[in-house]
């Protein structure tokens, strides 16, 4: 009887062990899982933190009378470049009267 009850005995540890396996396994797909969802948590604020930090640094940067003259020049190359886009977009078929 020593060798059946030994022999079940192991068995008994063999699942114990198993199942200790098996949780450990599953702890640690659990603890990828929040790790991914940690990063991309922090990737989300660090760029919302970056995108706030250049919306303050525009504003700073167009206060003042530096700001009133870097206003005008980005004023300036939108309605030049947007002057080039439209004169641009028919691909050249306007038609040009000539003064004779």
């Amino acid at each position: 009887m020593t060798t059946s009850s030994s022999a079940s005995s192991a068995v008994g540890n063999l699942i114990q062990a198993l199942a200790a396996i098996g949780a450990s396994l599953l702890n640690s797909v659990f603890a990828v899982i929040q790790a991914i969802f940690a990063l991309v948590q922090e990737l989300v604020s660090s760029v919302l933190q970056l995108l706030q930090t250049l919306v303050a640094f525009t504003a700073d940067l167009f206060q003042g009378v530096v700001g009133f003259v870097a206003a005008n020049f980005f004023a300036i190359l939108l309605v030049g470049g947007l002057y080039y886009w439209y004169t641009h977009r028919q691909g050249g078929t306007a038609t040009r009267k000539r003064i004779a």
